[in-house]
């Protein structure tokens, strides 16, 4: 059945007329008569006793009104309390990243978009594979790098990536720290698996020590030792300021990628994704992933 058949019954009923109740759902009188002509045919009872000069409910009207007004005021109570109509952010929201984002950059993000939006919950998973935004009910994704393979998502750029070179002080102490590009080339390297090095550094002469695909392993690798890698700035800042991780060659730091903001397309999106991308937004501002 409609349920807008039942709301226009409403509206007729309280009004005790047809043109008051079409007045006040904003439609025709013409319209209202068929609307409630149809539901009396779905019902097969009348609801109405009408004459040329007052409407007035038979006992199934009556009966029906009693039912149905509290089931429809619960129901406009329930849309107009949807997380995405309130003025302010509320309701969960679900988002995806990598490892390395999600350890060093989100975790400040997150608690302070949290003290700012308490009715917001935040579900976060962090997976270095590429999510089925649509298919796992996810509203965001923020992704180093992006190949939208579907295209019907939308991908806002936040910021780029500064990469340098790094090792650790005992590796370096073991092999010598290089002063050149020439030198870097016959260390040992961990290197993240497609990555290409910059172009002022070449092509290493030998096979890397140690190839993987997650960033956060290659290096916890570097700072045990392994060799010289290449990684995000934002990744070994903490180790630079105790002395865990040294840069090497720091004029071959570029940047290289962005950071993106990736969510489902929506008509309206929602308030929550809004405010989460805005914060985002305003802190890489403040704490930018590559020299200025």
């Amino acid at each position: 059945m409609d349920l807008n058949l039942i709301s226009v019954f409403q509206a007729v009923a309280e009004a005790a007329s047809f043109s008051a109740g079409a007045k006040k759902l904003g439609v025709r009188r013409s319209s209202v008569s068929r609307s409630i002509a149809a539901l009396e045919r779905e019902l097969g009872v009348q609801l109405f006793n009408r004459t040329t000069r007052s409407v007035a409910l038979t006992t199934a009207g009556t009966a029906l009104l009693a039912k149905v007004r509290p089931q429809l005021l619960a129901l406009e109570e329930a849309l107009g309390s949807l997380p995405e109509r309130e003025e302010e952010p509320s309701g969960q929201l679900r988002l995806t990243a990598s490892g390395d984002i999600g350890s060093i950059v989100l975790p400040q993000i997150i608690a302070g978009f949290g003290l700012r939006y308490p009715a917001v919950q935040i579900d976060v998973r962090l997976t270095n594979q590429t999510v089925d935004l649509v298919g796992e009910g996810f509203d965001l994704a923020l992704r180093a790098g992006v190949k939208l393979e579907d295209s019907s998502l939308v991908a806002r750029r936040l910021t780029p990536i500064g990469f340098g070179l790094f090792a650790s002080p005992t590796y370096l102490a073991r092999a010598g720290t290089p002063r050149t590009a020439e030198d870097a080339l016959e260390h040992d390297w961990v290197t993240f698996r497609g990555f290409k090095l910059p172009a002022a550094l070449g092509s290493l002469k030998k096979k890397p020590r140690v190839v993987g695909d997650d960033m956060l392993f290659l290096h916890g690798t570097v700072r045990a030792g392994a060799g010289i890698g290449l990684m995000p700035t934002f990744l070994a800042q903490p180790d630079l300021a105790v002395g865990t991780l040294v840069r090497v060659l720091p004029k071959l730091e570029q940047t290289i990628g962005a950071l993106y903001l990736v969510h489902p397309p929506a008509q309206h999106v929602a308030r929550k994704v809004i405010a989460f991308r805005d914060y985002v937004l305003q802190h890489l501002e403040q704490h930018p992933l590559a020299p200025r």
